[in-house]
């Protein structure tokens, strides 16, 4: 075990003053981090009271952590918080059940597999272009949080969300806000005064989407125990899941419900975030939003020609495709990574105590002009396939990687791809002038007050 005295700490920010750092964080994490990272280089050090803080900030000292050399570290508090509603999902679980789990899961998310779904993506899409009408403005984050709701409460569940489909987003809210005010210095001692009204809403929050997570199995396993055939939902496919090779037989209902919670709270988060962004940056960039259409007629036709995305086209929406994975370059849905030293670790010349916190952020990686030239500005162009070979694997990681990069990856690229066909085939959007923009980063990078936009019906 290192010793204080021995240690040799990397260069960082350091403040007379008390907690003038930690304050920092806590009103700006992102513009913190970037200016730490953009002062201090490659590996940065600094405390937020007595913990000690590394930030790597180099794609091979990144993946050494996540790929070669993850069974050292355990997810920090910032998302073991998390176990409160997810349980020992694959988001929050740790070693080998972890490692058993993942086994079970990924096949559910194979591409092929997941084609399937494309349809449900593009119908529910379709639905909501046939609500809106030409000239109105609307706060296009709540129209993205609704549909990716449906999109994931349908290919998970098998079932359309309900009338109350409100109180889901409302109460998936609730369990977010809760998380984030938890994962702040300090936030362990909400959860030690239970009279809080934020630790009571989370409760009656945490037990509707239990209750109706668990009732949905219910009516699955009622299904099979009858031999009904339902359709092949993520729910259904992972009653079936196990792996009598490795010994893994079929989850228990609470097992299947912390992946159920987990698949619904990330599968819908993350990608309503993506494509906010990607409107308001089409919203701005007039050109690759001309460029953007040009494609979508020339694939699908144009007018009264148009047709519906489907899974099939994707290969074709080159550019397309190019918009989203940019948009996420600029606003990765997941902005930063956690991880706890378990023992001592070596980065470069420095030692990392055991118990050191490490943050890698994809924010402050995929805005590293070393391998981003004009790293803050919007150019879909820049994601040749030659450059997408050339680049560090952690250069760009907006789903993490590793054991534990994210399951959906492949989900979330195909709907990510055919919301953004389908929505930008009959509409425009113009950012509302009047609308403040700024970033909210909970546990995804969020817009801060919404994302206001005026529709214009394309005839």
């Amino acid at each position: 075990m290192t010793t204080a005295s021995s240690i040799g700490y990397p260069p960082g920010p350091h403040s007379i003053l008390p907690n003038k750092l930690l304050r920092g964080f806590m009103h700006d994490p992102i513009k913190t981090l970037v200016a730490i990272a953009r002062t201090y280089g490659d590996i940065c050090h600094f405390k937020f009271g007595r913990q000690h803080i590394y930030l790597l900030n180099n794609p091979h000292y990144i993946e050494d952590v996540l790929i070669r050399n993850y069974k050292n570290f355990i997810k920090s508090r910032g998302l073991q918080v998390s176990k409160r509603l997810l349980g020992e999902g694959l988001v929050t679980s740790e070693g080998e059940y972890h490692d058993r789990q993942r086994r079970l899961i990924q096949p559910t998310f194979h591409p092929n597999r997941i084609k399937g779904y494309g349809n449900i993506m593009t119908s529910y899409a379709e639905r909501m272009c046939q609500r809106w009408e030409d000239g109105i403005t609307l706060d296009i984050h709540k129209e993205m949080m609704h549909v990716t709701l449906e999109i994931i409460s349908k290919a998970v569940l098998g079932s359309d969300v309900k009338p109350e489909d409100d109180e889901v987003g409302i109460a998936l809210e609730t369990c977010m806000e809760y998380f984030n005010r938890l994962q702040m210095p300090f936030g362990e001692l909400i959860e030690k005064i239970p009279i809080l009204p934020i630790n009571k809403g989370y409760q009656i929050a945490k037990k509707k989407l239990d209750s109706i997570v668990y009732s949905m199995i219910k009516e699955h396993r009622d299904k099979e125990n009858k031999g009904v055939h339902h359709e092949e939902d993520l729910l259904y496919t992972l009653l079936q899941a196990q792996d009598t090779e490795a010994g893994i037989g079929r989850m228990t209902d609470s097992q299947l419900k912390d992946e159920v919670m987990t698949i619904f709270l990330a599968g819908h988060e993350t990608t309503s975030n993506a494509l906010t962004w990607t409107f308001y940056l089409l919203s701005q960039h007039p050109t690759a939003e001309a460029r953007l259409y040009g494609e979508l007629c020339s694939v699908f036709g144009d007018k009264d020609a148009k047709r519906i995305p489907t899974v099939e086209d994707i290969p074709k929406l080159e550019y397309t495709e190019k918009v989203f994975r940019e948009s996420m370059r600029l606003y990765p849905p997941a902005w930063t990574i956690g991880r706890q030293a378990i023992a001592d670790y070596k980065v470069d010349k420095y030692v990392i105590p055991a118990g050191s916190i490490i943050l890698m952020s994809q924010y402050v990686m995929h805005h590293d002009s070393r391998y981003f030239s004009d790293p803050d500005l919007f150019y879909p162009d820049r994601w040749t396939k030659e450059a997408k070979l050339q680049l560090p694997r952690f250069s760009y990681f907006p789903f993490g990687g590793g054991i534990r990069g994210c399951v959906g990856e492949p989900f979330a690229w195909m709907e990510g791809i055919l919301l953004i066909a389908t929505l930008c085939q009959q509409w425009k959007m113009h950012h509302d002038p009047d609308h403040k923009v700024g970033l909210k980063p909970l546990i995804t990078l969020r817009p801060k007050y919404g994302m206001r936009m005026n529709l214009e019906h394309r005839k």
